[in-house]
């Protein structure tokens, strides 16, 4: 293939689709830079069977999507559609879960995929797709403590343990008129929707009308039902009241402009200078997004230099995201101290980008063997003292799930790479 036409692929978020001289679909994937995923394939050295599907590629299709869960989304339904040759994932009749709404007198609310048995469109309003199904279930357990809604496919002649434990309105032994149970529904519609700010509003106007009227049992509940939405934290779909609510308290923690969405975590791992390598790490809305993992092995620094070491790896990495115009973190995580923020705060100044950098430091040994137990600590860079972040508070937590999986990302390319140096390729 002409390896000129990879320069017209946009660095957007999107679905890319390889095919071969007959025009046949080798392989289709999901990427958040197209145009860095697609390089990859011809420009680096690849594993034997990724090399042979690559030397059958002729052209490149690709599609633009607004966000990488439109993007996983569509690569799904591509695969099904499809079926590639080289495409293992995503070739069952599973897909991606929807929320569904029945369209009779007290509608049922339930999770459904498009292949089920009971599933058809005519019979259901739907939303989704959610890619996350456990995250989803789960956000709809919340959204029926706060308005119940019966699961039943048929009307039982006594009521279920829903109703005894406050789930269902129990509309099957007349414990709630069609009306007032459909205004329960409507109420969950305009919350997937992401009409959470009109609901809420919604529902005070109709409390204060209550109250006036002096029917406060009632009004009540209403407050009960605004004071619980005003705790479940969602953006772009209920799924992701975790990760929202994790970030949100971040960015009030670190007192920044705006919520971190992506967030970038190194680590450097040697002995006494001996294979050294540095780590990084991306988190995108709370989750691991192992796609865009990055290794460095050390190549300008001997010898036992931590500060040199991370240095080198965050000028690689940001130097590249810069020259290609890729999008930049929202945070930068150091496993380090103030000693590592300063150098990394540095070569970042010296690279002209201004991005928000935080460093966690562990204990001193001595500390962690006392008993007198020490807090980690986290540091800011343009503050001389530490943050003052409770240590079971969400953004502590988060914090450190981040470092973490940086120290465990670090620690096996470490071993990778000894074990090549011991025993060979």
């Amino acid at each position: 293939m002409d390896k000129a036409k990879l320069a017209h692929i946009p660095g957007a978020c999107g679905v890319y689709i390889f095919k071969d001289k007959k025009g046949g679909i080798l392989y289709i994937g999901k990427a958040n830079s197209l145009k860095k995923r697609v390089r990859y394939y011809f420009t680096r050295p690849l594993p034997s069977k990724i090399e042979v599907m690559a030397s059958k590629i002729e052209s490149i299709e690709y599609i633009v999507t607004k966000t990488e869960k439109q993007a996983r989304i569509k690569e799904a339904e591509l695969i099904r559609e499809n079926l590639p040759v080289y495409n293992t994932l995503f070739r069952d009749d599973k897909t991606f879960p929807l929320i569904c709404i029945s369209k009779e007198k007290f509608p049922i609310v339930w999770v459904a995929r498009s292949t089920s048995k009971r599933f058809r469109y005519s019979k259901f309003r739907c939303f989704g797709p959610y890619p996350d199904a456990g995250l989803l279930r789960s956000a709809l357990k919340s959204i029926r403590h706060i308005f119940g809604f019966r699961s039943c496919w048929r009307m039982p002649a006594e009521a279920c343990l829903y109703y005894r434990l406050l789930l269902c309105p129990a509309p099957c032994i007349g414990k709630i008129s069609a009306r007032k149970y459909n205004e329960n529904i409507s109420n969950i519609i305009l919350f997937l929707q992401e009409k959470r700010h009109d609901l809420i509003k919604k529902l005070t106007a109709s409390m204060h009308d209550l109250s006036s009227g002096m029917k406060f049992e009632e009004a009540a509940r209403l407050r009960d039902q605004i004071q619980a939405l005003s705790s479940i934290s969602t953006e772009e779909n209920p799924a992701l009241s975790n990760a929202f609510r994790e970030s949100l308290d971040l960015k009030k923690c670190l007192g920044l402009k705006f919520r971190p969405k992506r967030i970038e975590a190194f680590d450097v791992s040697n002995i006494s200078g001996s294979s050294a390598c540095a780590c990084m790490v991306s988190f995108y809305e709370g989750r691991p997004d192992k796609n865009n993992y990055r290794r460095f092995r050390i190549k300008s620094v001997s010898g036992i230099d931590d500060y040199r070491m991370l240095e080198e790896a965050v000028a690689r990495r940001y130097r590249r995201l810069k020259e290609e115009k890729l999008p930049l973190p929202d945070l930068i995580i150091v496993d380090g101290g103030k000693g590592q923020l300063a150098i990394v705060g540095k070569k970042l100044q010296a690279l002209g980008l201004k991005l928000p950098l935080i460093s966690i430091a562990k204990p001193p040994r001595s500390a962690v063997i006392s008993k007198r137990r020490q807090k980690e600590k986290v540091f800011i860079l343009g503050r001389s003292v530490r943050l003052k972040i409770k240590e079971d508070s969400p953004s502590m937590l988060f914090i450190r799930r981040i470092r973490d999986e940086a120290h465990r990302f670090a620690v096996a390319y470490y071993h990778i790479l000894r074990r090549k140096k011991i025993i060979g390729k």
